[in-house]
């Protein structure tokens, strides 16, 4: 066969290969719009990521990262159904099209990926494992946990992480397991156990749902790494390209200065970075299948990462989470955002 022949027959199976990943790379996308509301799978009620209240309004960190893909694609953050799924049920909602995008304080790991047919789209919040225990037993430190009753949700990271902690430091344990991180509250509050492990976001939101709240101290030990953020099907290159930049965006908006309240300064710009941000400059909307202006819209309607951070897990929320590793990387922080250009 010829060179020429090679060259063309190459060229002919790149333009279907790509032709193809196009194609299915509009799935969810064309899907979510068709529908006129984006199916997003959240938490089942863990306060500061996604909870209802009485009239059944969803709210939370997580939820506000539905409600930007929202008015990415749709242009209303209002145009959500919110899918409350368990840890176990998750991923297999995720892979059997019930939701479009997986938002539930979820680890991202090899395993997740390589096995379950998901991907990652953005690490949203850097967490780590921890424990909450009684002030009255004592403990001031993790290693002082041997011997611990430990109560822990199955489906989750967090019963491996704290197996191999226990185990690597010699230290024996009883386990009290849950499939739930209610029932594992409930099961603490019961006296079933001497301790709760989970992420220590969770524990921030936990502990501040006892009616005896200063009683119980989360420990200052962290075990793990626990890199959480949104997931969704491996098959749609596009729609994942979609959930990652709006992530960036929320974070290069606040690196910019550019808030819900200066947008109209942000439209008004003449510096280069903020324009691109604004849509006033350039088709990087156009090249995700999104109106150019799709990010100053999301910082308009939902806020940038500063202000989603503050109203549900900040110091001067309810739950009162310093930013610590989630500020910005200029402040001391590891989030980083590449640059829209």
């Amino acid at each position: 066969m010829s060179f020429r022949l090679n060259t063309m027959l190459a060229r002919g199976v790149g333009l279907s290969l790509a032709f193809a990943a196009a194609s299915a790379g509009a799935a969810t996308l064309d899907a979510v719009k068709q529908r006129g509301t984006l199916n997003c799978g959240v938490n089942q009620g863990l306060l500061g990521f996604a909870s209802p209240d009485d009239a059944g309004k969803w709210s939370g960190f997580d939820v506000d990262f539905c409600r930007a893909v929202a008015t990415a694609v749709l242009g209303d953050p209002e145009k959500v159904t919110y899918v409350p799924l368990s840890a176990n049920d998750r991923f297999d909602a995720l892979k059997a099209g019930k939701i479009d995008l997986l938002s539930r304080n979820s680890t991202w790991t090899l395993g997740r990926e390589a096995d379950l047919g998901v991907n990652f789209a953005a690490v949203t919040y850097y967490d780590g494992q921890g424990f909450l225990v009684r002030r009255s037993s004592g403990k001031n430190s993790a290693l002082e946990l041997d011997g611990s009753t430990v109560c822990v949700q199955t489906g989750t990271t967090t019963e491996p992480n704290f197996i191999d902690f226990f185990t690597t430091n010699n230290m024996k344990f009883t386990e009290v397991t849950s499939a739930t991180s209610d029932e594992s509250v409930e099961n603490y509050k019961a006296g079933k156990c001497d301790v709760v492990t989970s992420d220590v976001s969770q524990l921030y939101a936990e502990r501040a749902g006892l009616p005896d709240a200063g009683e119980s101290l989360i420990l200052p030990d962290v075990i793990s790494k626990e890199p959480l953020g949104p997931a969704v099907r491996q098959d749609d290159p596009q729609w994942r390209l979609i959930v990652q930049w709006v992530h960036f965006a929320l974070l290069n908006a606040e690196e910019l200065g550019v808030a819900s309240d200066t947008i109209d300064a942000a439209k008004a710009s003449k510096k280069p970075e903020v324009m691109r941000l604004a849509g006033t400059d350039g088709d990087f909307g156009a090249k995700l299948g999104l109106a150019n202006d799709w990010a100053i819209n999301v910082v308009a309607k939902v806020g940038n990462y500063a202000e989603i951070y503050e109203r549900n897990l900040g110091v001067e929320s309810k739950l009162g989470i310093p930013r610590g590793l989630n500020q910005l990387w200029s402040r001391g922080g590891i989030q980083y955002a590449p640059p829209i250009r």
